[in-house]
């Protein structure tokens, strides 16, 4: 069975790939964008079973979520941010109230085998 795919958003180059990192750890396949456009290209051109969403860049995080429910994406989205708590918990109950599967959210930074364990729960709970 090939790798699922989780499709990421980060602006910062260093932690996108440290994110990639655990992702691969975790049996996926990671796809790595930074920006609004390619993110949502990416999305259309080759629907990933999960999402990891930064939600602190030049694009606001929560439209990409709302990009996402407008999509009926069914697979679990991550919330990774640097933000404050209270705002990652409101992005995540943002998330759940238009329908999606939200997972997290996980604040940066994070430790790479925190990351992984969750990435490998995640991973269990798809659907071959």
């Amino acid at each position: 069975m090939p790798q699922p795919r989780l499709l990421l958003i980060d602006d910062e180059p260093a932690l996108a790939e440290y994110l990639a990192n655990a992702a691969r750890s975790s049996g996926f396949n990671p796809v790595i964008t930074a920006q609004d456009r390619e993110f949502r290209e990416a999305f259309l051109a080759n629907r990933p079973e999960m999402v990891a969403l930064d939600l602190g860049m030049p694009v606001d995080g929560i439209e990409l979520t709302r990009f996402l429910a407008d999509q009926d994406y069914r697979g679990p989205v991550l919330i990774v941010s640097g933000f404050d708590r209270r705002v990652l918990e409101s992005a995540f109950r943002l998330g759940e109230a238009l329908g999606l599967n939200m997972a997290g959210p996980v604040e940066k930074p994070v430790r790479l085998e925190e990351l992984e364990e969750l990435l490998a729960k995640l991973k269990a709970t798809l659907v071959p």
